[in-house]
């Protein structure tokens, strides 16, 4: 069975000991284990609720929202309505920032080209092109 330290988590996730420890501190990852000695001892299912609250956290849910999850997670039976609307909204959010990003991405390849060709132009000597020619 393998076990893992803060630092082994801290430096496998780029994070640092202080937010492993809020984590543990708000509830999100439980009651981590200590040893003899006092020091947090994570085994392999405390290290995949960790990346399911970096996943969580990844996609722009809060502290609260990712809380909440967990919560509704303890009682599925009771709480799947409210998983399933947390989850869904959290994906509407999701596909609207993706679309938004997709337009900016799209734009901005637009200038690439706009502004490579203005470049070949002036090394050219030639007329600059017009934007027209690049928008939608």
């Amino acid at each position: 069975m393998t076990v893992y330290g803060i630092q082994d988590l801290s430096r496998r996730y780029q994070m640092r000991t202080s937010a492993l420890r809020y984590y543990e501190e708000l509830g999100l990852l439980g009651d981590i284990e200590r040893n003899a000695s006092g020091q947090r001892v994570y085994h392999q299912a405390d290290v995949e609720r960790l990346e399911s609250i970096l996943c969580f956290k990844d996609a722009g849910m809060t502290i609260s929202e990712i809380r909440s999850f967990f919560t509704y997670e303890a009682d599925e039976r009771e709480h799947i309505a409210d998983m399933l609307k947390l989850l869904t909204d959290r994906k509407q959010a999701i596909e609207a920032q993706r679309d938004a990003l997709e337009q900016a991405y799209l734009h901005v390849c637009r200038k690439v080209g706009y502004y490579s060709e203005v470049q070949r132009s002036i090394e050219g000597g030639q007329r600059h092109p017009d934007w027209s020619d690049f928008a939608d």
